[in-house]
């Protein structure tokens, strides 16, 4: 009984595999001064040489881009990239960087779709993300307008929209959407409940992608935390991951 239970816990805790077998990761906030995440250059620079630590050869960070906190323009986004990759390369760090756009689906966003070109990653990935309050009352209607204009819609960390259940994701992914969780929910951070929902979405393997969602120094320290987790595991011999195909 004694080696069954030994078993038993090895399988809950795994030898750690590092992040490296994804390369990339898809969701972050390192552009300094622009949103929630970095404050500084000092700080995503300490960000991206943990995030190369942890594995990553390649990061695509993803500024908010909200109508009312955070205004960020392609430009603006686009700028704050090119800072990072200059210090990056006076400091002889290397790692590839890109920048894309984590954008909320607000009153203001439907029109972004016909007048702005979104920034997008790999084959036309588009990073969206939702209220925590409640679902928007268009949004599969503006899922199909995304698709008609040719994106393909990547849910971000839809296990902590406590409003959505599993036939709720099942819908999404018939509709073409792509989930994305952070691996901050595989270890339980947000709640036992977003936790449990996580693993449920990688037992029945509706994972496309996985997200470090990366805001500051503290989020950094958790992610090896993830890497002996039964649920990464189950992730990465699910097939199903898209991280290192970009």
């Amino acid at each position: 009984m004694f080696n069954w239970f030994t078993k038993r816990n090895s399988k809950n805790n795994l030898s750690p595999i590092d992040f490296s077998s994804i390369k990339t990761d898809i969701h972050s906030h390192l552009i300094p001064g622009i949103d929630d995440g970095s404050p500084d250059m000092d700080t995503t620079i300490n960000l991206i040489k943990r995030m190369k630590e942890l594995g990553f050869s390649k990061l695509i960070t993803s500024p908010h881009v909200m109508s009312d906190f955070y205004k960020n323009s392609n430009e603006i986004i686009l700028k704050g990239l090119d800072d990072i990759r200059s210090e990056l390369k006076a400091q002889n760090i290397d790692i590839e960087i890109d920048a894309v756009a984590e954008y909320y689906i607000d009153y203001d966003f439907e029109n972004k779709i016909e007048t702005e070109k979104l920034l997008t990653f790999g084959s036309n990935y588009l990073l969206v993300e939702l209220s925590f309050m409640e679902v928007p009352k268009n949004f599969f209607d503006i899922i199909f307008k995304l698709q008609l204009a040719g994106y393909k819609v990547v849910l971000a960390h839809p296990e902590r929209y406590n409003y959505f259940q599993m036939k709720d994701y099942e819908d999404l992914i018939n509709r073409g959407v792509f989930l994305q969780i952070n691996w901050l929910s595989i270890i339980g951070y947000y709640s036992p409940q977003i936790k449990k929902k996580t693993e449920e979405l990688i037992s029945k393997e509706m994972v496309s992608f996985i997200g470090s969602d990366c805001h500051n120094m503290n989020h950094a320290k958790l992610y090896s935390k993830c890497q002996s987790k039964t649920s990464w595991h189950q992730l990465l011999e699910s097939g199903k991951l898209l991280n290192h195909k970009l």
